[in-house]
């Protein structure tokens, strides 16, 4: 089996990474932060880039790509801890281009592969915990016309988005709609999260709506598994940058007048890193090769995937505030925010208990040893 890039993969690799190193430093992340989290000229950085267009087929402007392009992406995303959601773009084009009537699409892919419209994925509910299948919002129908009713927390740029994919039940089951913020009964606040990026608060009260999908409920599970995708691909680029960052640190740091790398406990700690990210690596990309799978092999791939990022996450993040001492903790120094992205990304799309669980459920007899 071939796990080697592609040219095109390649090229598409360097231009992401020339555009983190160059147009997305630490100090620009940090004046971002200090504005709300959210930068609008950023993103539209991102879309001239293509990346916007990366699920959208070339017929509605975007490029056609698939999860091994997207997880390209995303790791060098994550490698400069990017905090515009190009993840939640990745979800909701792919979510509208497999689901969505032509008319859905023709109204709304070709503007979020320009960058015109950021449209994000609204199904977080207090009490819901990360069960995808208890949906507290309404919908209603007179004739044609859709209504729906709800609160969603936890919103990706809330208050920044021109539309939401929200799930609700219709008719006794679950349905996916597409909803404008612009709309009348449309309401949103924003706040900042702890990783600096920009989250919120969405209220609908019989807000017109369109349908994407009467299936609301296979949708939102796909849905969900292209973010699952998408964070443990950024997970791996974060970790890969966070390590780098903590051996540079340790060849650097001397006590006793040599360097703190030539302590045998410290570089035994380093290499546990090393051996965590590549376990992360290797889930991530078991995610993206399971991503176009059938829909119980995929949702089986990505709990497995989410349950070692979520471990592997953890341990580097807190390993590498560790061997930092006290600077790891201080805002002015790097590590604290890598430290922060990976402790938030653990935690979305279900947190690494969550998904324990998922993989527990999902067991058969033999548990995939002998079968």
């Amino acid at each position: 089996m071939d796990f080697d890039f592609s040219d095109d993969q390649i090229a598409l690799r360097d231009a992401v990474q020339k555009w983190v190193e160059k147009g997305y430093g630490f100090e620009r992340r940090r004046a971002i932060v200090a504005a709300g989290g959210f930068d609008r000229g950023a993103y539209g950085e991102l879309a001239e880039l293509g990346l916007a267009g990366l699920y959208v087929d070339e017929a509605h402007g975007g490029l056609g790509m698939g999860p091994v392009e997207a997880m390209v992406v995303m790791e060098e995303l994550g490698r400069g801890m990017v905090l515009e959601p190009l993840a939640q773009t990745l979800i909701t084009s792919g979510v509208i281009g497999a689901y969505g009537a032509d008319d859905v699409k023709a109204a709304w892919l070709h503007r979020i592969a320009g960058g015109e419209a950021l449209v994000v994925l609204a199904h977080q509910e207090r009490g819901a915990r990360y069960r995808l299948d208890r949906v507290a919002a309404t919908a209603s129908s007179t004739g044609s016309a859709w209504s729906v009713t709800g609160h969603k927390h936890l919103v990706p740029a809330a208050d920044q988005a021109q539309a939401f994919l929200v799930p609700a039940v219709a008719n006794g089951k679950t349905a996916l709609f597409l909803v404008e913020a612009g709309a009348s009964g449309v309401r949103t606040t924003g706040h900042p999260t702890q990783d600096g990026a920009r989250a919120g608060d969405l209220v609908l009260d019989k807000a017109p709506a369109v349908l994407v999908s009467a299936n609301g409920q296979a949708a939102l599970e796909h849905a969900v598994d292209i973010g699952i995708a998408a964070t443990c691909a950024e997970a791996v680029g974060l970790m890969d940058a966070t390590l780098a960052i903590t051996a540079d640190y340790l060849n650097t740091r001397k006590q006793f007048g040599v360097p703190i790398a030539s302590f045998q406990a410290l570089r035994h700690r380093a290499a546990d890193m090393k051996m965590q990210l590549e376990l992360a690596r290797s889930m991530s990309y078991y995610a993206s090769l399971k991503l176009n799978a059938p829909a119980d092999e995929r949702r089986a791939a990505m709990a497995r995937a989410k349950v070692q990022l979520g471990q592997s996450m953890r341990f580097v993040g807190q390993q590498a505030v560790q061997l930092h001492g006290g600077i790891g903790v201080t805002d002015e120094y790097i590590v604290s925010h890598c430290f922060k992205r990976l402790t938030q990304m653990e935690m979305t799309f279900g947190d690494t208990l969550h998904h324990l669980g998922e993989v527990s459920a999902r067991m058969q007899d033999t548990a995939g040893v002998f079968a």
